[in-house]
């Protein structure tokens, strides 16, 4: 018998009069009338205790300190988005050297504690210099390497709003490279299938004649992956500057790793990777430096078992002014 089932069965209030009160697991105390919204509230509780069931570890702390408290092996999924020292509110700009040098120390511990199937999702854009642009995953791939670690994808993430550029084209686009330890890791396609292009198509000859060509669940995302970057009119926008999307992590989540694995960001921000791992039953750990990016974070998981987080759905399309409600 499930939860709901065990509530459905409990004995109940006897009179709409009778008045009782339901402890919720958020620590608030609900008045409630009558047998029928005593149960609703029961069963809300108890799917929310449910959601709960997942670790949240979000700790205001230096990354490398973080990560030396962990034992070896132990996360499925690391996936971040590193400073690109740049000069942002919530970064130290050092020279180029030093960045790269503090970035290979947190990349070998980030090793050290990544599960043998395990993977690691580096997203970075470029670094800017008197107006030229420098790659920063070229100047992290030989580290990478280094590390004896395997490139799978180089992913593509385009985006279509950003500063318009005067001397050179605008930047509309940033990498995302995924790393494995070995040939044998954690890999699911179907989660992550999104609509064919033609889903009706079909072999029309040879021994297949007549059956459809494409997987009926979709197909492959490819390695070009086209979401909103986070900006004013995104609904979850914070106060960060450069904030994750949580349905770019939720892809990366659902095809690397099973339920009630260990996500790690050591550049979480304020939580988006989180999020997205306790979205769909995974543990979600995170820290950073910055105490209000932390408390951000908190407050956002807080809101997604309360239910009332707003994030960007899965596979919503792009908005496109040229179509009926843009598409939506």
């Amino acid at each position: 018998m499930n939860k709901r089932q065990e509530m459905n069965a409990s004995s109940p209030v006897n009179s709409v009069s009778d008045r009782a009160t339901v402890q919720q697991p958020l620590g608030l105390d609900v008045e409630v009338v009558g047998e029928h919204e005593r149960e609703n509230l029961e069963i809300f509780f108890a799917e929310a205790e449910e959601r709960r069931a997942n670790d949240v570890v979000l700790n205001c702390q230096d990354n490398l300190d973080f990560l030396r408290e962990q034992p070896k092996e132990k996360f499925k999924l690391i996936v971040t988005s590193p400073p690109y020292n740049i000069g942002k509110s919530y970064e130290v700009q050092s020279s180029l050297d030093d960045y790269l040098a503090n970035q290979r120390q947190v990349i070998g511990e980030c090793i050290r504690v990544l599960h043998p199937k395990g993977s690691i999702c580096w997203q970075v854009g470029n670094y800017t210099d008197n107006g030229e642009i420098i790659p920063l995953d070229c100047l992290l791939f030989p580290i990478f390497r280094e590390f004896g670690l395997k490139l799978r994808n180089r992913i593509i993430w385009h985006f279509g709003h950003g500063l318009h550029c005067r001397n050179r084209l605008s930047g509309r686009y940033e990498t995302i490279n995924w790393w494995t330890k070995r040939n044998d890791y954690t890999w699911h396609l179907d989660p992550i299938r999104v609509p064919s292009k033609y889903p009706g198509k079909r072999h029309f000859k040879g021994p297949r004649k007549g059956e459809l060509s494409g997987n009926p669940k979709g197909k492959n995302p490819s390695d070009v992956w086209e979401f909103p970057n986070v900006k004013s009119n995104h609904p979850e926008k914070t106060v960060h500057p450069c904030q994750f999307p949580v349905e770019l992590v939720e892809r990366l989540v659902l095809s690397l790793t099973d339920e009630n694995d260990d996500v790690f960001d050591p550049y979480v921000g304020v939580g988006s990777s989180v999020v997205a791992a306790i979205k769909h039953k995974r543990n979600g750990y995170g820290c950073d430096v910055v105490e209000e990016y932390i408390a951000i974070a908190r407050e956002r998981v807080d809101a997604f078992y309360a239910g009332t987080l707003k994030t960007r759905p899965m596979g919503k399309p792009v908005y496109d002014p040229t179509l009926p409600n843009g598409g939506h």
